[in-house]
């Protein structure tokens, strides 16, 4: 798969997938974007050597949104738009529906359509030089308030949606949004050591943990910890949390066959 692909690189390493978006010049996502990044995770997901991933981007842009140049088309042509809009869910879909945890690396602006995608990602980590901008306004668009509201207050949200200003990394941080914002020399390296520290937990564990947090989002509370229950019981026999209770009592680092 890795051969054939045009707007995406991966390398995996320890356990953990590097996945760069890499379409010059801004890393905009069209249709051949789209279709690569649902067959990447789809596979990563399934991957026994991928225990967590990390999502970035090429150069200095993480990614400037939707492919615009595409957009003109689609009016001419039935069907084309919900086959369009199909494929972009599925593009966000494939990033929050991955059962292992992934980082984004925000290493530059996120806009539009790739400030979604951050925002679909499991943990977010920013560039100090990085920004969010939602610029759907500017160009007579709307769309993204579903995502947006997961991460920002309300208010925030609003703003952010209806003026398309940019909120840059110090102030993601500031908000919340961001789980740190380092030098843009360090974020990689940082995404990384976090992945890293994913992978070294049970793999069966921490793929729980992430159904846990997208099956419970929409739930009430009495709900959802029953279904955060019924995990822990799937888990209470697996070789993982055999594993990872023999070694805690024989004080040892646990080695896991991800069952």
């Amino acid at each position: 798969m890795a051969d054939a692909l045009e707007c995406l690189t991966v390398s995996v390493s320890d356990f953990v997938a590097t996945v760069t978006i890499d379409r010059p010049p801004v890393n905009a996502q069209n249709r051949q974007f789209r279709q690569e990044i649902v067959a990447v995770f789809d596979s990563l997901s399934d991957r026994t050597d991928v225990r967590a991933i990390v999502l970035t981007g090429a150069g200095k842009t993480f990614s400037a949104g939707a492919d615009l140049k595409e957009r003109p088309g689609l009016a001419e042509e039935a069907g084309a738009y919900p086959r369009h809009n199909r494929l972009v869910r599925a593009s966000f879909d494939t990033v929050m529906e991955c059962a292992k945890p992934v980082i984004a690396a925000v290493n530059g602006a996120a806009i539009g359509a790739g400030c979604v995608l951050a925002l679909c990602c499991d943990i977010i980590l920013v560039a100090e030089e990085g920004f969010f901008a939602m610029t759907e306004v500017d160009v007579g668009l709307a769309g993204g308030v579903s995502h947006v509201r997961r991460f920002f207050r309300e208010s925030d949200a609003r703003l952010l949606i209806y003026t398309a200003r940019r909120v840059r990394g110090a102030e993601l941080y500031r908000m919340g949004v961001a789980s740190d914002c380092v030098p843009a020399e360090r974020l990689l390296g940082l995404a990384q050591e976090i992945a890293r520290e994913i992978a070294s937990k049970s793999p069966s564990a921490v793929q729980a943990a992430k159904r846990s947090f997208n099956v419970t989002e929409g739930l009430e509370l009495r709900d959802g910890y029953r279904f955060e229950q019924s995990q822990t019981v799937a888990l209470a026999s697996s070789e993982d949390t055999k594993e990872a209770q023999r070694a805690f009592a024989e004080k040892r680092k646990p080695v896991f066959g991800g069952g």
